[in-house]
C-alpha cells in the first residue's frame, strides 16, 4: 500500500486515532474446489475514529465482501475481523447479532424505510427491536445535525430522497455504533441530493466523531472522504488521503484498465 500521498501532519494525526474496526489477513473463498473464486486475499486494513473512508476498486474487485466480513454479515475463509477491539470470529450467533445492533450501524443505498412509519419511528425502530431506549439528548443532536426536526411526524412518502436517506444515517446513527458501513448510500439520489448526504456524512464524522466506511464506484463521492482504500482483485493495492476527483478516477483507470471519457 502506497503512503505517497499522505502528507506528515495527517499521518501523525490517524496513527494516533483509535481503531474502530479492521481486518487482518483477511481472505474469503467463494465456490467449490471446481469453480473456486477468491473474492479477498491476504486483506489488512485499519478504519478509524472519527474518520469517513471510502472503498473503492472495479466491479468484482472484492469491495462489498469485505465491507460484508467487517460488518460481520458474512464469514472469512481465515484472517481475523475486529470492531471496536471485538473478534468477530470468537462470536456465537447470538452475541454476534447483537454486536450488530450495539456497535453497527447500516446505510443502505435503497434507503430502507418503513413507509407507514413516522420519521421518528424509522429512527428509533432498530433500538425499539433491541428492546433499548433512544438517549433523548442524543437523539436530539443527531436530528438537528441532519436537520430533521420538522419532518419528525413526516413519513417517507412525504420527503424527498434526499431527505430519506437523512432519516436512514439518523437511523444507523441513533443507538451511537461505533462505526456506520454505507452501501452505495448516493447511488439512488441526484446530484444535488447525493452532494448534500456525503456532506452530512463528513459533517457526522467531523463534528460528532462517527466512523463512515462508504463502498462507492463514484470519485466525486469518494473526493468527499478523508481517505480512499482502493482494491483490486481481492488486495488492497492503494491508498490516498485527503483525495480529490482527479485522483481518485486516475487511479481507478489504473486499476480497472479502462478509461472513463468524463466525471460523474
Amino acid at each position: 500500500m502506497t503512503s505517497a500521498h499522505l502528507p506528515n501532519d495527517l499521518g501523525s494525526r490517524t496513527r494516533a486515532l483509535p481503531v474502530a474496526a479492521s481486518a487482518s489477513d483477511l481472505t474469503k473463498v467463494l465456490g467449490d474446489a471446481a469453480q473456486r473464486v477468491t473474492a479477498l486475499a491476504d486483506v489488512s486494513v485499519s478504519f478509524y475514529q472519527g474518520q469517513f473512508t471510502a472503498i473503492m476498486g472495479p466491479s468484482g474487485s472484492g469491495k462489498s465482501t469485505l465491507m460484508q466480513c467487517l460488518a460481520g454479515l458474512d464469514s472469512p475463509t481465515s484472517g481475523s475481523v475486529r470492531v471496536g477491539g471485538v473478534e468477530l470470529s470468537g462470536l456465537s450467533d447470538r452475541a454476534l447479532t447483537r454486536l450488530r445492533r450495539e456497535r453497527i450501524g447500516f446505510i443502505f443505498q435503497d434507503f430502507h424505510l418503513l413507509p407507514a412509519l413516522t420519521v421518528a419511528e424509522n429512527i428509533t425502530l432498530p433500538l425499539s427491536i433491541a428492546g433499548r431506549r433512544p438517549e433523548p439528548q442524543w437523539l436530539e443532536q443527531i436530528v438537528t445535525a441532519l436537520g430533521l426536526m420538522d419532518r419528525l411526524s413526516h413519513r417517507p412518502p412525504q420527503l424527498s430522497g434526499g431527505q430519506q436517506q437523512r432519516v436512514a444515517c439518523a437511523r444507523a446513527m441513533a443507538g451511537r455504533p461505533a462505526i456506520i458501513f454505507a452501501d452505495e448510500p448516493t447511488g439512488n439520489l441526484d446530484t444535488r441530493a447525493g452532494a448534500e448526504v456525503l456532506s452530512l456524512l463528513g459533517q457526522l464524522a467531523r463534528e460528532l466523531g462517527q466512523t463512515i466506511v462508504m463502498v462507492t464506484h463514484d470519485p466525486a463521492a469518494a473526493a468527499r472522504t478523508d481517505r480512499v482504500v482502493f482494491l483490486a482483485d481481492g488486495r488492497i493495492v492503494d491508498e490516498v488521503r485527503r483525495p480529490d476527483a482527479l485522483q481518485v478516477l486516475e487511479r481507478m483507470n489504473r486499476f480497472d484498465g479502462t478509461r472513463h471519457s468524463d466525471m460523474p
